[in-house]
Parts: C-alpha cells; structure tokens; sequence
C-alpha cells in the first residue's frame, strides 16, 4: 500500500510538468509564427478616411531590414506639423492599424507619424518574429530611411520652389571645405516611440540601440521574453505557477522557440535594455492586464537609469488603455512627449 502510494504521489508530482514541457514545446512555433493579421483593403480604407477627416496625408513608406526583409508601412503628415515625427509600434498578431487609435491624438497636436508592420506581420516580409533582437535593427533602417527621406523631400521642395539652385560644378571650388550644418535641413526635429505589448518591447530595447529615439511610451511592455514565458506557462493565473510547477513549459518554450527561430530568446530584454542607456520612458500598465501584468512594467521601471514615469491605469485590461483613459492618455502622452522635445524630462 506504502509504495502503490509512493507511486501514484510521484505520478501526480511529475506528470504537471511533464505536460508542461510537451505543451510548452508545442506551442513554441505560434511563439515565433505568430497568426498575420492581413492589411486588408477595408482596413486600409477605414484608415484613410480617419486621416482625411482630420486633414492628414500618408503615403506609402517601404524600407529594408539589414537581412533584406522588406518592411511596409505609411508616413503619415498631420494638416500643421511641428517638425517631430513620432515612430509607432503595433502589438503580436496585429498589424499598423491596431495604433491608429494613437495615431490620431498625435497627429491632431501636429507630430508626423510613422506606421510600420513588424516583420512577420501585416504587409511586412518575414517569417520569424523574434521580439526585439532582429526589430531593433529594423528600427534603426526605419529611421535611416526616414531622415534621408525627409532631406531629400526638403530639398527638392526647395529647388522647385527656386529658394536653392543647384551650383554647375565647374563653380564649385573642392579646395574649400562645405560643413553641412547638424542636423541637416529638412530630417526631423525629435523622433519619438510609443508601443503597445509587442511593440513596447520592441521601441524600448529600439532605444537602446539608437540614440536617436529620444524617449518612448510604452504600454503593456514585458520585461523579457523569459519572464514573459513564465506567465504563459502558468496559464495566465500565476506567474509563480510558470516558475515553479510548469517551469518546464517556459522552458521548452523557449528552447524551441531558440531553435526554430535561431536567435537567442533568452537574451531578449526590455528590462536590460533600459539599463543600458538613459533614455526618458513612460510606462503604462493596464490593471487588470491578465496577459503580461503590471509585473513587467514594474521591472522595467526599477531598472530604468533615464527620467521615467509609470501609470497604472484602474480596470483596464491589456492594451486597453486608451480606451479605458482617453483623455488622460492623451494629456500623459502629449506632455510626456512635449517635456522630451524641450529637455524638461
């Protein structure tokens, strides 16, 4: 009887993780094949006609990643613009519409906006979506392609509006040096981020690797994909759950996930990238966030060396802030933004 006993207590001690693992080793290809959510023709229509309505102007905006992965997206121009271009990030499984919300508010206070599909997602090319480790050089093509964008756009308008004159080259003296003044006429003011879920883990590690982000808002961030795993593992209920009892299906999550998609999962860290260079951030977790809860922002919060703010927004859930706050996330983010443009952060 002891050991019939014996056995069955190990049988129900072992057997949770062991489904855990095969669960977690499962589930890893949806981690980095997540669904596409398709840029439709409706969706593009719905988009435009929020544009008109308030007297913006997109126009399609293409750049390739640094492997060659040909990322879509829009630039978007306000009727009035302030010279600052904000960049914005979608969540998983979504694409450039799902932040058109925020674009909106943004662009009513004059910022331009740029709307992009991750790779793997919407329009964008891609298979593999690794959560910051490739997008953050993604992140640094987009804003290579909009500066040299912008400049070239400036200086035509000013050769065709007869402001400049192209100088034969036979009047050119090489001898004496031309210092093109810094910034360059025409490249944005300020560039600045906002994400939501994926995205904000994206824009804050984008950050660290680019000084040229100036400051960023994220909503629903995860401190890092391992962190991130052990609330998957521990069925949205506990993370102490993922840690402990079915720590073995975050870890085969990632594993897997390292495997199949060759980079590594486990490095992947919005937690460690805010430490790594001062940048101002503005976290925004959601209450009642079961997906990646206010945990996550917390970390990234502590860890943050640059001027940071955190706002935990009553009863919303995950990425639902706005919807929940509207008026006060747009006042948040509007003078989070307006104190980085003038070094009040």
């Amino acid at each position: 009887m002891c050991r019939r006993l014996t056995r069955v207590a190990l049988i129900l001690l072992l057997l949770p993780p062991l489904l855990a693992a095969v669960a977690g080793w499962l589930a890893s290809p949806a981690l980095v094949h997540p669904i596409r959510r398709e840029l439709t023709p409706d969706l593009i229509r719905e988009a435009d006609a929020s544009f008109a309505l308030i007297g913006a102007t997109r126009e399609d905006f293409d750049v390739r990643g640094p492997d060659g992965v040909l990322l879509r997206g829009w630039k978007v121009r306000p009727r009035n613009p302030n010279d600052n271009w904000v960049l914005l990030f979608h969540g998983q499984a979504d694409n450039r519409v799902g932040v058109i919300g925020q674009g909106d508010f943004l662009l009513r206070a004059g910022y331009s906006i740029v709307m992009m599909d991750a790779r793997a997602h919407g329009a964008s090319e891609g298979a593999i979506a690794t959560y910051g480790w490739l997008e953050r050089n993604d992140t640094r093509a987009i804003i290579d392609e909009l500066v040299r964008s912008e400049v070239d756009r400036y200086a035509d308008e000013q050769l065709r509006s007869g402001k400049w004159r192209l100088i034969p080259a036979g009047d050119f003296d090489p001898q004496k040096p031309v210092h093109p003044p810094v910034p360059l006429p025409g490249a944005p003011l300020h560039i600045f981020a906002l994400g939501e879920s994926m995205g904000a883990g994206i824009v804050l590690q984008s950050a660290a690797a680019d000084p040229r982000i100036e400051a960023v808002v994220a909503e629903s961030p995860f401190a890092s994909l391992r962190e991130a795993t052990y609330d998957y593992a521990g069925l949205h209920k506990s993370p102490l759950l993922g840690k402990t009892l079915f720590a073995p299906g975050a870890w085969a999550l990632l594993y897997r996930g390292e495997i199949i998609a060759r980079f590594p999962a486990a490095e992947v860290s919005p937690q460690k990238a805010v430490a790594a260079r001062t940048f101002p951030v503005l976290l925004i977790c959601d209450e009642n966030d079961i997906v990646l809860p206010c945990r996550h922002a917390e970390m990234i919060y502590a860890a943050a060396r640059g001027p940071k703010q955190l706002w935990i927004v009553p009863r919303a859930f995950h990425t639902a802030a706005y919807g929940f706050a509207p008026e006060e996330f747009r006042r948040r983010v509007l003078s989070f933004f307006s104190a980085a443009a003038s070094g009040k952060n």
